[in-house]
């Protein structure tokens, strides 16, 4: 299940849900079991696959492509320029770039006929619970991961 919180903005003076996500995150190896579990290959290959995945993510986004995984979504870089900009186009240089971030679309798809798009990493099954502000799972000894709020 899902969590939420109550969240006041000033800027509406209004409550609205929020989002929470609480607990350890999930880590490559339990990922890499889960996909073991439902498929034929073993967990070892699996998690060395995912462990080189963003190294190769990387390699082609530094060519400048956009990179496009079916079932998942498309990654490309975006940056960010210092300052306000200069005056004229041929002013513009790669010394104004200040930060560069990862953007990730997941992918959607349409149903038939029908004006809405469903994402592929949104369940069909989600349950939204009020969070009550406990933690179930902790960190364990050698994470220093603690839980997350947004």
């Amino acid at each position: 299940m899902a969590f939420f919180k109550r969240f006041f903005k000033k800027m509406s003076n209004k409550w609205y849900p929020q989002s929470v996500t609480v607990g350890k995150p999930v880590m490559t190896k339990e990922v890499a079991d889960r996909l073991a579990q439902i498929s034929t290959v073993s967990r070892s290959d699996v998690y060395a696959v995912l462990m080189d995945l963003a190294g190769v993510l990387a390699d082609y986004m530094a060519q400048g492509r956009s990179v496009k995984i079916d079932g998942l979504g498309t990654f490309y870089y975006t940056l960010t320029a210092a300052g306000q900009g200069v005056e004229t186009a041929d002013k513009v240089s790669a010394s104004q770039i200040t930060g560069v971030r990862v953007h990730f679309i997941p992918e959607a798809t349409r149903m038939g006929g029908s004006k809405s798009m469903n994402r592929t990493l949104i369940s069909d099954n989600i349950f939204w619970m009020e969070w009550n502000g406990k933690v179930e799972e902790t960190p364990g000894p050698d994470e220093g991961d603690h839980p997350v709020i947004e």
